[in-house]
């Protein structure tokens, strides 16, 4: 809503300067560009009273002044970046001009953002950082500026990486540890750093495998410890599927893992078919009993 004023202000401004007295000139003498938050003064000539306006993105500056003295304007009075437009109105005749508010050339904070929060282990490029880079104003510092990423884990070595912003962000991209647990994804800038927590999770189950003996009447079926291809225990509360075939029927049962196993019961029909699963992924298959 700020800006929207601000460009309607701007465009009252220009809209009540009259085409005749645009084309005289009081002698307006502008900088290039500067700075955002720097102090800096603007030249007239002439002589008498007039009023100054400087009109940009989120800012309005009125200045009444005298002509022919310097305009002096205090540190941080235009500290957002982006085009301004200045138009002098003196008694008899109008100028305008424009300059340019620039980003400052130091890093004050990081706006680092990193996905996913939750990611299997062992995944090759599984892992993304984008920071954004701003000076003390939140304005985008545009320059080139040096990030360092570093991904460390409960185990293993600190994988590290650089990256140079273009037009304020950077980004990488990292793999997830071979070993389950929380890791600190740290993106730095000189002595500005953002710290970010990623729960690396065990990934997809590997040689799942059960085993069968007589339980009374019936049938006691176990996993092994059901863990993924780096060895790392599957998260209890998984779900386990084990799935009997016998005489034309079928039963099925979920069991969740408790402390990486799954156990039940199931009938113990001769010359049944049992096997096991969980998600996508099949183990090995037990015939019970005596075959038909």
């Amino acid at each position: 809503m700020k800006s929207r004023l601000t460009l309607l202000l701007g465009g009252l401004i220009l809209a009540a300067i009259p085409p005749a007295l645009a084309q005289q000139t009081l002698g307006l003498r502008l900088p290039g560009s500067v700075e955002a938050g720097r102090a800096f003064s603007i030249q007239s000539a002439g002589s008498g009273n007039a009023v100054l306006y400087i009109v940009g993105p989120g800012q309005v500056l009125r200045r009444d002044v005298q002509l022919g003295k310097t305009i002096l304007f205090a540190p941080g009075e235009l500290h957002i970046a982006g085009h301004y437009l200045t138009v002098l109105i003196g008694d008899s005749s109008t100028e305008n001009g424009a300059f340019d508010v620039t980003p400052g050339h130091q890093t004050a904070t990081l706006s680092f953002l990193a996905t996913p929060s939750r990611v299997p282990v062992d995944l090759h490029d599984g892992i993304s950082g984008v920071v954004y880079v701003f000076d003390t104003f939140q304005n985008l510092v545009l320059g080139p500026t040096q990030v360092s990423f570093q991904l460390s884990g409960v185990a293993g070595a600190v994988h590290a990486r650089t990256a140079l912003t273009h037009n304020g962000v950077a980004w990488t991209k990292m793999d997830s540890a071979a070993k389950e647990g929380s890791a600190q994804f740290v993106a730095r800038t000189g002595d500005i750093a953002s710290t970010r927590a990623i729960q690396q999770v065990p990934g997809n189950p590997c040689h799942l495998k059960m085993s069968a003996h007589p339980s009374g009447e019936r049938l006691a079926v176990e996993t092994d410890p059901v863990r993924d291809c780096s060895g790392n225990a599957l998260a209890d509360g998984t779900i386990v599927t084990f799935t009997e075939t016998y005489n034309g029927g079928q039963s099925t049962v979920d069991v969740p893992l408790k402390r990486g196993v799954a156990r039940t019961d199931m009938p113990a029909y001769s010359g049944a078919r049992i096997s096991v699963a969980t998600g996508v992924f099949i183990g090995n298959e037990i015939r019970w009993g005596r075959v038909r």
